[in-house]
């Protein structure tokens, strides 16, 4: 059906798609979130392509960051997106899932 969006609730699966193969990441669904971004790690062990870097505001302030293209697979939505990289280790979840991907059909459930 054209124009139905899929729900996702806080957290979700989703599998990234790089260079040298794939790997399924449970991501922070964050509506607050202009871009998204992956682990430093992550990007590395797929090979994500660095394309750009673009300044980006977070809780310590502003900071130049590279930004990578991936395919990836949300709840069988596949499409290509940009990520910031960033390092993640020290947080629970190595991506999280910010408004650039959101707009492209997805609506968040907390309950789910």
């Amino acid at each position: 059906m054209a124009g139905r969006k899929l729900t996702l609730g806080l957290t979700q699966d989703v599998t990234v798609v790089g260079k040298k193969g794939r790997t399924r990441v449970t991501a922070r669904i964050d509506s607050g979130a202009t871009v998204s971004s992956i682990d430093v790690d992550i990007a590395a062990k797929l090979r994500l392509p660095i394309i750009k870097s673009k300044v980006v505001k977070s809780a310590t302030g502003n900071a130049r960051r590279a930004v990578v293209e991936a395919s990836i697979s949300i709840r069988g939505k596949k499409m290509k997106a940009e990520f910031t990289i960033a390092d993640r280790a020290h947080m629970k979840y190595g991506m999280l899932i910010g408004q650039n991907i959101l707009k492209k059909g997805f609506i968040i459930d907390p309950s789910k």
